[in-house]
């Protein structure tokens, strides 16, 4: 357990304390696999203290040579610090289940909520226009602003993570830190200006989950098992926004808006502490970077360097900025990418905008209460219990058996998209038609359900799509898509109950169904010709 606990921003408090005495790497142990290949390398003159491996920049790149083989570059060796063996216990991939599932659930659970501040404010914004005396549009910029918050943090924070000296768990740590505290100024908000502004610092502050989580997840699992958990982490933070409404419809009429606030910055509270014992660094590059700094300085060879030091020392400065921008040139300049995400920014523009209808179908034509107007939402809950396993069973039977065959390709993990592009305006047209006087109360919830099976086979496919096609990229291919998804659900809602005052139900609903139906055809174009458009660039994998 040291392995994991000690790359924990507990343990390394710990080791800072204890002057590196506790907790202790195994470089650091007198028996240690470095100090034992030393050992076996006593009697070869030729080759200095190093590692095994041993980096030509004449050569191949990484040779992983013999103990005795010596490849001189620039008139020295340059001696590559890298994993021990395929068993090192300090590879991510090679830690125990246990310990992978806590770090999963940690993913999921801080996604979820995440999601859960976006809209458990909603039912609460009835407080807000009359408390500050602002139209329904100024304080629907609460959640807007929350939203295009949480879609600009992973463009910085997720090129930020993949930086060697950096690493993921401190990003999550500091920024989930600096989010419950940002959290003061929005709850005891004296008008609407301190209250906007905060409210988007701390939706950029909390999204490193929403977009790293899913790089996070592939640091540790091998592909065929993280399409399993990057699927579940993904289900959350689709159910997260409908726990919102459910728990803000209660908690708005009884204690008011500020409450709403202060019942998420609690659950991001908690998960923060458990973050601080149990996040390690899953960062492969960051682990053999600090293990590199460490080698070099117990032994003074300067000639030790990691894979990521050896990168970087032909970087220029402008290498450096475009690292930062990974996320923006990947989105923006990837044909498959782009069109990926803008086909799931646009679905997600839709379905928020579908979202404010509820006040209208629930409040004023079947007269709820704000509290039972957000249980209506459970109804989308029941979609994904249903929806969630039988796509996780398509995964085992399906696509895990075929990941490691060599005829793989990433389309095909997108057949659950044929049946997400048509549930999606059944949901739509179903929920709009039946939201009537005349009609049972229970038609418009059971339409609501199908949401779930659109979301979840339409988002699910194109994560698990552009994780396999771009591994080495997740983080930042998972943020370039959180940014398309968050600047659609931010401005739609600015227009969605203008629309529906002006058309009705029934009318904005079928507009909303109209543009879904134009949509059916773009998973099956994906599936026809993504392997096409995804060999226009050089960083997609070529291999499948």
């Amino acid at each position: 357990m040291a392995t994991q606990f000690r790359t924990t921003l507990f343990g390394q408090f710990v080791r800072l304390l204890s002057r590196n005495k506790l907790f202790k790497y195994p470089d650091e142990i007198g028996s240690s696999p470095w100090k034992r290949a030393l050992q076996r390398d006593t009697n070869d003159p030729r080759k200095p203290p190093g590692d095994e491996t041993t980096h030509s920049s004449k050569g191949n790149g990484l040779l992983h040579a013999a103990l005795d083989h010596r490849i001189p570059e620039a008139g020295q060796d340059i001696h590559l610090v890298d994993w021990y063996g395929p068993g090192d216990p300090e590879n991510p991939r090679n830690w125990p289940r246990t310990w992978k599932l806590i770090i999963v659930f940690q993913m999921c659970i801080l996604n979820f909520a995440v999601y859960i501040a976006s809209s458990i404010y909603v039912p609460g914004e009835a407080d807000i226009m009359q408390e500050f005396g602002v139209s329904v549009t100024v304080a629907t910029l609460g959640l807007s602003l929350f939203t295009l918050g949480y879609g600009f943090g992973p463009m910085l924070w997720s090129p930020l993570s993949d930086m060697p000296m950096l690493g993921r768990s401190r990003i999550f740590i500091y920024t989930l830190l600096s989010f419950v505290l940002l959290q003061l100024p929005v709850g005891f908000a004296a008008d609407m200006p301190v209250f906007l502004v905060f409210r988007f610092l701390t939706g950029f502050c909390g999204s490193p989950c929403l977009a790293t989580g899913g790089g996070t997840i592939v640091d540790i699992y091998a592909p065929t098992q993280a399409i399993y958990a990057i699927s579940i982490w993904a289900s959350l933070g689709y159910l997260g926004p409908v726990f919102g409404p459910i728990v803000g419809g209660f908690v708005a009429p009884a204690k008011g808006w500020r409450w709403t606030i202060w019942i998420f910055t609690w659950m991001c509270s908690i998960v923060l502490i458990v973050m601080f014992f149990l996040l390690p660094e899953t960062s492969a590059a960051n682990i053999l970077y600090k293990r590199a700094q460490r080698r070099r300085k117990a032994t003074g060879n300067q000639r030790l360097k990691s894979q990521s030091e050896i990168d970087a020392s032909n970087h220029t400065a402008k290498d450096h900025f475009m690292l930062l921008a990974r996320a923006f040139t990947l989105a923006f300049s990837k044909p498959i990418v782009f069109l990926m995400d803008l086909y799931t920014g646009l679905l997600y523009g839709i379905l928020f905008t579908w979202f404010e209808s509820f006040p209208f179908v629930f409040g004023n034509i079947y007269h709820f209460s704000v509290g039972q107007q957000g249980l209506v939402f459970l109804g989308i809950l029941v979609g994904g219990l249903i929806t969630v396993p039988f796509f996780l069973l398509w995964i085992k039977h399906r696509i895990a058996p075929r990941l490691t065959k060599p005829n793989f390709k990433p389309e095909m993990v997108l057949p659950p998209m044929f049946v997400g592009c048509f549930a999606l305006p059944v949901c739509l047209f179903w929920y709009g038609w039946s939201a009537r006087a005349d009609m049972h109360w229970i038609m418009p919830v059971i339409g609501s359900g199908f949401f779930t099976v659109g979301s979840i086979t339409l988002f699910n496919s194109v994560f698990n799509y552009l994780g396999i096609a771009y591994p080495e990229s997740a983080a930042s291919i998972f943020a370039g898509n959180a940014l398309f998804r968050a600047s659609f659900g931010a401005v739609f809602p600015l227009f969605a109950r203008p629309l529906f005052r002006r058309v009705g139900i029934d009318g904005g609903n079928s507009l909303l169904g109209g543009i879904a139906v134009c949509f059916i055809p773009m998973p099956f174009l994906f599936y026809r010709y993504g392997e096409k458009i995804r060999h226009m660039n050089r960083n997609a994998r070529y291999d499948v």
